[in-house]
């Protein structure tokens, strides 16, 4: 039996042995009890799942210093950046028990039976319930805000399905760890057993997406690895639904007005945007058009000076590492492609490191290879000479998460022509920031069309918990048969009534 081994990124050593790949018997019998757990679960109701959910966000928090010391030995994204990631953690965790005590995620509705244009009308009520067990697999790039104890999970538990987790290999120790704390506490608060399972190694993930106990998938990677899950979903007899967050350039348009108001600022800044975590951003801007002319310029010269003084990082994993390399060195010898500035080489040998890369082309002949994804440290800035240009090589950019306007102060015209040529390609757009940072809060969204994602409702934001619930009506039901929320009497949550909308207290 192969065991899953942890490495340490720094130095590319193999630090030890985890766990040993789970078999495909072992993966059968935690989905069954996940799928036995599933009723119990959801019998908790409302506020007792809430109160889990405070309760693994407490456990967690209670770990904390050895928690992010082991996830930094595994990533090397330092121990500030994983104390973000823990707070954010446990943020969502809590964040989704507030989300069930308001309650108007279940879009409770009721329609009382009576007379229509269309005729009688049957007593009809109506809101979501759980789906059953998900699979969630974990990222590599945030080994607690989308991993084990991340967004998937939280809105899966909250939304009163038991969650089977998929170990990233990239970080396998710490994806063991974190589970341990969310088992135990789990079981301390009393969860049913199967409430949370864990399995590791490439094919116990292919037989988790398999197993007919599995009733929805939560995937964030690569496009590739999403295609091949979704290739085990569409042979399953009954296929179920499948939410990934797969590839994004997440292109930035600079307007003239902005480089001439701040453009050595922009410049800064944006570099400090994609080499964040060393370019392993799902929002890393990829793609900078930047217009021509003296301002363009200096835009251009601020990122080069701060990529030439970028240090050499170190990336998650061989494989990344290795794409990497090849896919920025393939970049930089594209047809109309020149290299504007390379950050400092690596000291010594060993690591999975990346050099910073900024590159350069026009959007008058805009390269192909250049509007594809490439995970890590580098970006492309594409010079533009007027409007018409701008929205002509916009046009070539696939969809992406997010899309951001730097404009001037004031500046509204070229903007919104920007932003309403932009909507069509991203899930998310800014004006005047960094798409880097993604808040966890009610009216966040983190999805956009494919490649970037294939879903209304993604990880981040409370309507995550959507993916994991389905509508079921009840017609003619005596009252002592239906859930409380759709009992005549109920106030305590958001429901539209015969049309109108009632809300506690109204």
């Amino acid at each position: 039996m192969t065991d899953v081994v942890s490495t340490d990124p720094r130095t590319g050593a193999a630090v030890e042995a985890v766990a040993p790949e789970t078999t495909t018997a072992e993966v059968a019998a935690l989905c069954e009890a996940a799928l036995a757990a599933a009723p119990a679960l959801e019998a908790m109701g409302r506020e007792r799942r809430a109160a889990l959910l405070d309760a693994l966000a407490d456990a967690l928090e209670a770990r904390r210093e050895e928690v992010v010391a082991l996830a930094d030995r595994e990533t090397a994204l330092g121990t500030t950046r994983l104390n973000g990631e823990l707070t954010r953690t446990t943020y969502q965790l809590r964040l989704f028990g507030e989300v069930l005590r308001e309650g108007s995620y279940l879009e409770a509705t009721i329609d009382h039976a009576g007379d229509t244009p269309m005729g009688p009308r049957p007593d009809l009520r109506r809101m979501l319930v759980p789906l059953g067990p998900v699979a969630v697999f974990g990222a590599s790039n945030f080994p607690l805000a989308f991993s084990v104890p991340g967004g998937d999970t939280a809105s899966a538990l909250a939304a009163g399905c038991p969650v089977l987790l998929k170990a990233h290999g990239s970080h396998a120790a710490t994806s063991k760890l974190v589970f341990e704390v969310l088992a135990a506490a789990a079981a301390g608060f009393g969860a049913p057993e199967g409430t949370l399972g864990i399995v590791f190694g490439q094919q116990a993930g292919a037989d988790l997406v398999a197993h007919p106990a599995v009733r929805a998938v939560g995937f964030t990677g690569s496009v590739t690895g999403g295609k091949a899950l979704l290739r085990i979903i569409e042979s399953r007899p009954d296929p179920v639904p499948f939410f990934g967050e797969l590839s994004s350039l997440n292109p930035v348009v600079v307007t003239p007005a902005a480089a001439a108001e701040r453009g050595e600022r922009i410049g800064r800044e944006t570099v400090a945007s994609f080499t964040l975590g060393a370019g392993q951003f799902c929002t890393k801007p990829g793609l900078v058009f930047v217009p021509a002319g003296a301002e363009g310029d200096a835009v251009v010269a601020a990122m080069s000076e701060a990529v030439s003084g970028s240090p050499a990082q170190v990336l998650l994993n061989e494989g990344i590492a290795g794409s990497y390399g090849r896919t920025s060195a393939e970049l930089a010898q594209l047809p109309g492609v020149r290299t504007l500035a390379r950050g400092g080489q690596p000291d010594g040998e060993g690591g999975f490191t990346a050099v910073p890369l900024l590159l350069s082309a026009d959007a008058v002949d805009l390269p192909a290879g250049v509007t594809e994804e490439c995970f890590g440290p580098v970006s492309t800035v594409v010079r533009y000479e007027d409007e018409k240009q701008l929205l002509a090589a916009l046009e070539e950019v696939p969809s992406s998460l997010t899309a951001t306007v730097q404009r001037g102060t004031g500046e509204t015209d070229l903007p919104g022509t920007v932003a309403q040529a932009l909507r069509p390609l991203a899930g998310r757009i800014l004006f005047d920031a960094y798409p880097t940072g993604v808040a966890v809060s009610w009216a966040q969204h983190h999805g956009g069309p494919w490649p970037s994602t294939n879903s209304q409702h993604t990880s981040v934001g409370t309507s995550a918990i959507r993916r994991f619930l389905r509508p079921v009506t009840w017609q003619g039901a005596p009252a002592e048969l239906l859930p409380a929320e759709l009992t005549d009497g109920f106030t305590g949550i958001p429901r539209r009534v015969d049309g109108v909308l009632h809300t506690p207290g109204s």
